[in-house]
């Protein structure tokens, strides 16, 4: 009788163990998406009044800068979409244009952005341009390799800012979801 009693006890359990689990589906990984957000900073630039000063009026500072992060096989094969944030700040008495072009390895514009920026005090300007399905192409964050900026100063060479220290600053971060999976 004792027995029969623990072999009932462990066809219960069993009965249990086995209503409880049901079928793995291990094929889910498949479906899987694993897309995480990366934000970083690409440039950050500042020039005094007395740099700006020391040139004639008109462009001031042009460089260009390699820039193969976006070109790179493993962003630009699973990048969705993005937005590259724009920062510009003047404490100088000189109203400026600033000028950024995306380039391809054929030094080949691939887009660019303009600001026009008011003497100081102009406050922070801030702008932020989309990639993806609602905003400019994809294609050209995936085929830059080099980002030129062009600054001009639109003013005199004479004046000084009262504000210290007198500068002008461009910053830029860009955000971007990538598909890892």
């Amino acid at each position: 009788m004792k027995k029969l009693g623990i072999f009932l006890s462990l066809i219960t359990l069993l009965l249990c163990v086995v209503s409880c689990i049901e079928d793995q589906d291990f094929d889910q990984y498949k479906d899987l998406s694993v897309v995480p957000v990366f934000e970083s900073s690409i440039l950050y630039l500042e020039s005094t009044e007395d740099v700006i000063n020391n040139v004639p009026p008109g462009p001031f500072y042009s460089q260009d800068f390699s820039f193969n992060a976006f070109s790179e096989a493993v962003f630009s094969d699973r990048v969705l979409d993005g937005v590259i944030t724009y920062e510009i700040e003047n404490t100088t008495s000189k109203p400026l244009s600033l000028t950024l072009e995306f380039l391809n390895d054929a030094d080949e514009v691939l887009d660019s952005e303009s600001f026009d920026i008011d003497a100081s005090p102009s406050g922070t300007l801030q702008r932020d341009v989309v990639y993806g399905n609602t905003g400019k192409s994809l294609d050209i964050i995936k085929n830059t390799s080099k980002i030129r900026v062009v600054a001009v100063n639109n003013g005199d060479n004479t004046s000084t800012s009262t504000i210290s220290p007198p500068l002008v600053v461009l910053k830029s971060s860009g955000k971007f979801s990538v598909r890892v999976k």
